[in-house]
């Protein structure tokens, strides 16, 4: 199983991308006009070509891992539920709201990729590609909802402008259709999503103003408790109930405690919403995965 140690070596590059883009916007002539330009290439560049590659990275075989399936579509569809919920919490910003919503049940995906095949070889990375291919198009749709409804913008045309809706829907469609990336370019986008990765990271630091978590202290607390409290405890009981064989129930159990996606920051900031504070988010939930991930296996024991 995956110690707090092993957690916190493994999520340490993120929080350390985070910092060097805080200190390189404040301290550098790397200001926010040249990080802004930054979260346009990853936005419409970068994490698109990840998420196709992440869901076209394996086979996807809904019918032999059916359960596992809906568990994660359980898991997800209650942090979706009670994310939602938290726009009635007193004192909740509605604006606010929209934009950190989605950190409460995006994950991410190339981390669970690391983590699966370190902890369950080549079926661990193949039962987490099953999850992402189902669950990253419906949490992205999910993600653009509330900003696309509180922004008064059509939500058809908001989903099909959305890079990273795109992205995982051709994904998810080729995949199920068989077909798979030529060897010739699967480096290349292997760079380019290892490349989205870390200056989503950085421009998510640069973006980041602590004081959005203190002015919104009860929905701070609120998304990342169902991110990766409730979420865990909801994919535990699921396991149980669907009877799950062990590397399934590990799978699972993983999937729900991941890290927020560091695109959060970035679609909140394209789309107008409050990106410092979901930036803050994106940092939290990063430093809490070293305790949650644990946790989480912890729990099958």
């Amino acid at each position: 199983m995956l110690g707090a140690v092993n957690g916190a070596r493994l999520l340490f590059p993120d929080f350390s991308l985070i910092l060097c883009g805080f200190l390189l916007c404040r301290f550098t002539p790397l200001s926010r006009p040249l990080w802004e330009q930054v979260e346009k290439l990853v936005y419409f560049f970068l994490f698109p070509v990840l998420l196709f590659q992440s869901i076209m990275r394996s086979p996807l075989d809904l019918g032999a891992d059916a359960g596992l399936v809906a568990a994660g579509l359980g898991v997800g569809l209650t942090a979706i539920a009670l994310s939602y919920a938290c726009a009635v919490l007193p004192g909740v910003d509605r604006r606010d709201h929209a934009g950190a919503a989605q950190v409460a049940f995006r994950f991410n995906s190339f981390i669970g990729l690391a983590l699966a095949e370190r902890l369950g070889g080549a079926r661990g990375l193949g039962l987490v590609a099953v999850l992402i291919g189902v669950c990253v198009p419906l949490f992205n749709v999910a993600a653009v909802w509330p900003m696309a409804r509180h922004g008064r913008t059509h939500f058809g045309r908001a989903l099909l402008r959305n890079p990273l809706i795109l992205a995982t829907g051709t994904g998810l469609a080729a995949n199920l259709a068989g077909l798979r990336v030529p060897a010739l370019l699967d480096p290349v986008l292997t760079r380019i999503g290892g490349t989205s990765l870390a200056l989503g990271l950085l421009a998510a630091g640069a973006g980041l103003q602590l004081g959005s978590l203190a002015r919104q202290r009860l929905l701070t607390t609120s998304v990342l408790a169902i991110r990766h409290l409730v979420s865990p405890l909801v994919a535990w009981t699921l396991a149980r109930l669907l009877h799950l064989d062990a590397q399934q129930a590990t799978i699972l159990l993983l999937f729900s405690a991941l890290p927020t996606a560091s695109s959060a920051y970035v679609l909140a900031s394209r789309m107008g919403f409050n990106g410092p504070h979901v930036a803050g988010l994106v940092t939290l939930s990063t430093l809490l995965g070293m305790a949650s991930l644990p946790f989480a296996l912890g729990l099958l024991g």
